[in-house]
């Protein structure tokens, strides 16, 4: 299967989110939602008007359809006086039918290789500890950061893309966009899911 991963076009929007609805309805997001439809269709529209980095909105294609797609946004380490800007990545979707293909493996490697290109220091995001070693990821614990509320665990991760680029936010703190609040926005993504 022939794979060809490229930035987000415009055109592309409506699908990606088409896409990224049904690649997260499956039963524990709705139910853990508590809204009857999954949140990350929503993300992604909102990312693409704040917090997110447009040059990092890839999507996967096979036989010209887009299959996946996987968005960075903004985020930052907070220690004392230092705020240093770090990338977070989310929802990273990919259709049912195209899952354990490779796809999500071409998306997360053209992601990293663009995010290296274009000089961003680190990513940190929440995820799943036994995918994302294989990329080079590792618990955040290792480079001294802790969530928002100063704890650790091993679906909290990050990567350098610049070497000793966290050193300087050793013992700080990890804020993302309040998109991936889930509790802020129930209501606005039930009216935004209405739309499919």
């Amino acid at each position: 299967m022939n794979i060809f991963v490229r930035q987000e076009e415009e055109k592309d929007y409506r699908r990606v989110e088409e896409v990224t609805r049904k690649a997260f309805s499956y039963p524990g997001r709705i139910e853990n939602g508590k809204i009857g439809c999954p949140y990350e269709h929503w993300m992604v529209n909102e990312l693409r008007r704040r917090d997110g980095i447009l040059s990092l909105s890839l999507v996967a294609e096979v036989e010209q359809q887009v299959v996946g797609h996987i968005i960075c946004s903004k985020a930052v380490v907070r220690k004392e006086e230092i705020t240093l800007p770090v990338l977070n990545f989310g929802p990273l979707s990919v259709l049912p039918e195209y899952q354990r293909k490779g796809v999500g493996k071409a998306l997360i490697n053209g992601m990293l290789e663009k995010a290296k290109a274009e000089g961003h220091g680190a990513i940190l995001f929440f995820g799943r500890p036994e995918y994302y070693p294989q990329f080079g990821f590792k618990e955040a614990s290792v480079y001294g950061i802790s969530d928002c509320e100063g704890y650790n665990f091993s679906a909290f991760m990050a990567m350098e893309l610049i070497p000793g680029y966290l050193l300087p936010a050793k013992g700080g703190r990890y804020y993302e966009s309040d998109i991936y609040n889930d509790d802020l926005h129930r209501e606005e993504v039930k009216e935004f899911d209405k739309t499919f």
